[in-house]
Formats: structure tokens, C-alpha cells, sequence
């Protein structure tokens, strides 16, 4: 039986190459459900149905109806990657005001395994909320991986990050460990 992971995208650098954390995921051997945060959405509008295509599933971005069927099957775990510093923040403070905030905020208290892995500039990092929402998700049981959890992640100088090498495959690793 496969694993279903919500593999869940924020509007940071390395959402632009979500196919590649799509692909290493599915080689890990996970049947993978891609939700993305509205602005990640614009991001790949254009080329939506590639990934459509790729997952075997919809790509999620907005809340469904009341009364609407759920499209996806349910989560074995949650990999929010990349979490932006916006998305940080407004979980770690409750705010589950996108689809993609609100899986994992009601995932975690209902037992899914959530790996979060960051991707902002040391500007971003340096707001006084981070460290306090990153706790605040540890708490709750979520796995952000930062320092010494991930060796490839630190922030980076503004304007000078490296999207395209982004960690998928250690942020997978600790899937396992979560």
C-alpha cells in the first residue's frame, strides 16, 4: 500500500521547482497530493496541468464548498516545503487563512505526522516572530527543520538564495523520523 503525503508549497524560492520535490517524493514512494498557498498557485497557473499530470491528482490552493466531496485521499503526513516566512508566522500564530495553513494546522492535532522546512532570507529571519512560531509549531509536534536539523538550510543573504538547490530529499528523510 502507498503512503499519501500532502506535500504542501508556500510562496518561496523553490516552489518554482515543486516538480522536482514532487518527483523525489514519489521515488521515496509516496503517492504525493500538492497544495499550494494561493500565491505558489499563481506561480505555476500557467502550468498547472504538469502538475496535475505529474501527482495523478488535483492541485489544491483553495478551500472546497461546504458540501463538496474531498478530492484527495487523506494524509499519512504532511512536508510543508518550502515554508515561507509569512506562512511561518501566521501558523505559528493560529492563522489558518489558506488551505495549505489549514491542513497542517488541523493535521498535527489529529495525529498526521508535519515536517516543515523553511526557506526565507536572514532578513526575514532576523522578525522577532520566528523564533517564537517555530517553537510554537514544535510544540504542537510539528518537525521544523532549521540549524542543526538540516545541514543544507540557513538563511541567506537577501536577493542571494539558491531555489533550485533546495534539500528535498533530507526534508523527506525526516519524514521518517517525525
Amino acid at each position: 500500500m502507498t503512503r499519501v503525503l500532502y506535500l504542501i508549497g508556500c510562496a518561496a524560492g523553490p516552489t518554482q521547482y515543486i516538480d522536482d520535490g514532487v518527483r523525489a517524493a514519489q521515488r521515496a514512494g509516496w503517492d504525493v497530493c500538492l497544495v499550494l498557498t494561493p500565491t505558489a498557485a499563481r506561480w505555476w497557473q500557467e502550468r498547472l496541468g504538469e502538475l496535475v499530470e505529474l501527482t495523478g491528482h488535483p492541485v489544491r490552493w483553495q478551500y472546497k464548498l461546504p458540501g463538496d466531496p474531498d478530492a484527495l485521499p487523506s494524509a499519512d503526513a504532511m512536508l510543508v516545503a518550502p515554508l515561507s516566512c509569512t506562512s511561518l508566522n501566521k501558523w505559528g500564530h493560529g492563522i489558518a487563512d489558506t488551505l495549505a495553513i489549514g491542513l497542517v494546522s488541523e493535521g498535527v492535532h489529529l495525529g498526521v505526522p508535519v515536517v516543515a522546512v523553511p526557506y526565507f532570507n536572514q532578513a526575514q529571519a532576523a522578525q522577532p516572530a520566528v523564533p517564537h512560531s517555530i517553537e510554537t509549531l514544535r510544540r504542537q509536534g510539528v518537525r521544523v527543520l532549521t540549524g542543526p536539523d538540516l545541514d543544507h538550510y540557513t538563511p541567506h543573504p537577501p536577493k542571494q538564495g539558491s531555489p533550485a538547490a533546495f534539500p528535498w530529499n533530507d526534508a523527506l528523510a525526516a519524514l521518517g523520523t517525525a
